[in-house]
C-alpha cells in the first residue's frame, strides 16, 4: 500500500555564508529527526513517510519542507513548528498557512506548451 503523505526535508549544505543560503545551516538535520519522531509518535509510521531530500531549490526560504500529494511547500521551518505541522497537516489534513511558501514565490516555472 502506498503512503498517505510523503514529507521531504531539504538537507542541502552549501556551507555557512553562501549568498543563497541553505537549509542545513538553518537546522534542517535536527528538523528532519524531529519530524520523523513526531510523525511516528502520532501513530503515522508506515502511513506518512518523512525523509531527507537534496536541494529543493528554495534556498533563501529554508529550512524547506514539502508535503505531497498536496504539494504544500513550507519555508523557514524550525523544530518549534514540528508539532503544529504534524497535528494540523499530517494528522488533520490542513496545511499550516503561516509557514506556507506562496505558489508565486516558488522557483519553479510553468510547464512548456504540450507537456502534461
Amino acid at each position: 500500500m502506498k503512503f498517505h503523505r510523503h514529507v521531504f526535508v531539504c538537507q542541502r549544505d552549501r556551507g555557512a555564508g553562501h549568498p543563497r543560503g541553505c537549509c542545513a545551516t538553518k537546522g534542517s538535520g535536527d528538523l528532519l529527526l524531529a519530524l520523523k519522531l513526531a510523525a511516528r509518535d502520532a501513530g503515522l509510521g508506515r502511513v506518512v513517510r518523512v525523509q531527507e531530500s537534496g536541494c529543493l531549490d528554495q534556498c533563501g526560504k529554508g529550512a524547506t519542507v514539502v508535503v505531497y500529494p498536496e504539494a504544500v511547500w513550507y519555508g523557514g521551518v524550525t523544530e518549534a513548528d514540528v508539532a503544529e505541522i504534524v497535528e494540523r497537516h499530517l494528522v488533520g489534513g490542513k496545511p499550516v498557512e503561516r509557514l506556507r511558501i506562496p505558489d508565486d514565490e516558488l522557483t519553479g516555472k510553468p510547464l512548456p506548451e504540450g507537456v502534461r
